[in-house]
């Protein structure tokens, strides 16, 4: 009997599976070093520090139409005649203070000069002789941003932990920050092993396969927030395996590809076994990827993923994916399932979480999820033609068409 056959030998569900990882990550004080980054080297990157607004946003009351600043007592009843002192643009300010009676042509994004607390739409005013005719009343702060509404000055607008997107990084440039801390990116050391898997740029015998696992696992490690370092094809014997473990360890996470079956040359676990290596499940009611192993040796957190490619996909996304976010200074970020309407039907073995290759599309305004041509886990030419996973849980085994359904997106 293999070693690993007897102990932590209950399959957990995906949810189980998935609150595991999180405890365990969560749990383990995991403190990044910090450094800074340009806002140009920023993006993905997780702060390391809170960010406060440098003063109110916005910092005056701003218009958000082209018409005309007036006050929302002159207009309460209207057509009403008021008489045109001027104009203020973007990036201008009006400086006399408008009386009773009295407006100013106003443009998109200028402040509202003082005296005025509205803007009348230029669409319900007509111009004739220096005066300006208003058709429609408006109410106090109408078509305005008042100043402070988005953020106060000193208020906390980013918090520390918190992933940057394109959306993080316009704010940072609003407030000043050419530049902010962020934790270091985890490097997670990758390893596929099999005799039968040769590197990309060798022409492989019939019974052998290229080694797409290694750059497929890299693309996801680096959309993660990690670094990836690919150490090379671990070989079925198990003194040599152990040795590129050893290595691997070095690295903040290990991904190992493969080798995780009971087959006779499945050596990754045994591998890992020798070296004290804690085991906190191994396998998880997933189609495909069931067979998964998550544990930890020497301190450092380990992922046996299955070495079929579109198992590997997934089970990377769904489990080291969010572990690669903590590793990375941020928070435990689940995969997020979205909802679409089944074009097709579907069936599934009941029991099992499943993941299948497919498109989303909008049809007639709904979401429309449909599968697409897939032969299996090791096809990944369908991967490629998909843009997301279905997803059949347990208790859903046959949905009908126009059921909604769990999706979930590709990130990598």
């Amino acid at each position: 009997m293999k070693p690993h056959a007897s102990s932590v030998a209950r399959t957990l569900s995906f949810e189980e599976a998935l609150s595991e990882v999180e405890s365990k990550l969560t749990s383990a004080g995991i403190s990044p070093s910090i450094e800074f980054a340009s806002l140009d080297q920023a993006w993905g990157r997780v702060l390391a520090e809170d960010i406060n607004a440098d003063r109110d946003y916005p910092p005056f009351h701003r218009s958000t139409r082209d018409g005309f600043a007036v006050r929302s007592e002159d207009v309460r009843g209207t057509p009403t005649s008021l008489t045109l002192d001027g104009e203020v643009r973007a990036g201008e300010h009006f400086d006399a203070r408008i009386e009773a009676g009295h407006c100013v042509a106003i443009m998109t994004g200028a402040p509202l000069p003082a005296g005025t607390d509205a803007v009348a739409m230029i669409e319900h005013a007509h111009v004739k002789n220096g005066k300006v005719e208003i058709e429609r009343p408006v109410e106090p702060f109408e078509n305005v941003v008042r100043k402070g509404s988005e953020a106060q000055g000193g208020r906390r607008i980013l918090p520390r932990g918190r992933r940057l997107r394109a959306g993080e990084i316009g704010l940072l440039a609003s407030v000043g920050k050419g530049s902010v801390a962020v934790y270091s990116r985890p490097r997670v050391a990758i390893i596929p092993t099999g005799d039968e898997v040769v590197p990309v740029d060798c022409k492989p015998e019939w019974f052998q396969v290229r080694n797409s696992n290694s750059a497929m696992l890299a693309a996801v490690v680096a959309s993660a927030g990690g670094v990836p370092h690919q150490m090379g094809i671990g070989p079925d014997r198990k003194e040599l395996l152990r040795g590129l473990i050893e290595r691997g360890l070095e690295a903040d996470l290990l991904l190992l590809s493969g080798g995780v079956s009971m087959g006779k040359y499945d050596l990754v676990e045994e591998a890992l076994e020798e070296l004290g290596a804690q085991f906190f499940f191994r396998s998880v009611a997933i189609r495909p990827g069931k067979p998964l192993v998550f544990g930890r040796v020497r301190g450092k957190f380990f992922f046996g993923l299955p070495g079929n490619p579109v198992s590997g996909f997934v089970t990377c996304n769904l489990f080291a994916r969010p572990a690669i976010s903590v590793l990375a200074g941020s928070t435990f970020e689940r995969p997020i399932f979205l909802r679409a309407r089944l074009a097709k039907p579907v069936r599934q073995r009941t029991g099992l979480t499943t993941f299948t290759p497919a498109r989303v599309e909008t049809r007639e305004a709904d979401p429309e999820v449909s599968l697409v041509g897939w032969q299996g886990s090791g096809d990944l030419v369908g991967v490629a033609e998909a843009n997301c996973f279905l997803v059949l849980h347990p208790e859903q085994p046959s949905p009908a068409v126009g059921d909604w359904v769990d999706v979930m997106i590709m990130e990598s």
